[in-house]
């Protein structure tokens, strides 16, 4: 019985918040190596040291612990500061290039577009996490650009933001030919050359 105040460990989950970040990380790198379709729970498993059974108590299968684990691929971008335009976007592409060219966030994110038909779900939650958080903060900066008037009234925020992510997407699995300052810089400097008040 336990004391008042005193909640009761659940049963079968010792450690369980370090089990949880030890199996998140393996289904990461399992996922990034083999894709969605070659992943198993008993390979995520051994790569995270715990048992099969540890993985069902949380997830009943590997598509629910990859809802889960698409959580993990949010990193924060860095926070626009204000003084312009053309700074703020530049900041935002080169950390967005950054992660385009690591090996391993590329072919994670190639696969979730790849298979994005067989696992809506997953794609959705993707989206949802990772996708529409970062292109509201590109678009953030962009209508304050409006605002402001640093960019030329009726500029179109939506193409500029397609524009901005394909040029991102572009980056994915070229390795880094170019430095990502450099690039970020040639990227929104041809954008504003289309978008910047006259």
């Amino acid at each position: 019985m336990t004391s008042p105040g005193t909640q009761a460990r659940r049963p079968g989950r010792p450690r369980s918040e370090q089990a949880e970040q030890a199996i998140i990380a393996a289904a990461l790198a399992v996922f990034a190596e083999r894709g969605p379709d070659a992943m198993g729970i008993e390979q995520v498993a051994a790569r995270a040291g715990v048992g099969k059974a540890t993985i069902y108590r949380r997830w009943p299968g590997k598509e629910e612990l990859l809802l889960d684990v698409v959580g993990a691929l949010r990193t924060p971008l860095p926070q626009p500061q204000g003084r312009s335009v053309r700074a703020d976007l530049t900041a935002l592409v080169e950390a967005l290039c950054k992660e385009a060219v690591d090996p391993r966030r590329g072919r994670q994110f190639a696969l979730l577009l790849g298979e994005g038909l067989k696992y809506p779900r997953l794609l959705a939650r993707y989206n949802e996490l990772v996708m529409e958080p970062r292109r509201e903060v590109l678009a953030s900066v962009l209508r304050r650009g409006l605002a402001t008037g640093e960019l030329r009234e009726g500029a179109d925020v939506d193409a500029a933001l397609a524009l901005l992510t394909g040029a991102v997407l572009a980056r994915i699995g070229r390795g880094r030919e170019v430095t990502d300052a450099r690039y970020a810089d040639s990227v929104v400097s041809e954008l504003l050359r289309g978008l910047a008040a006259r």
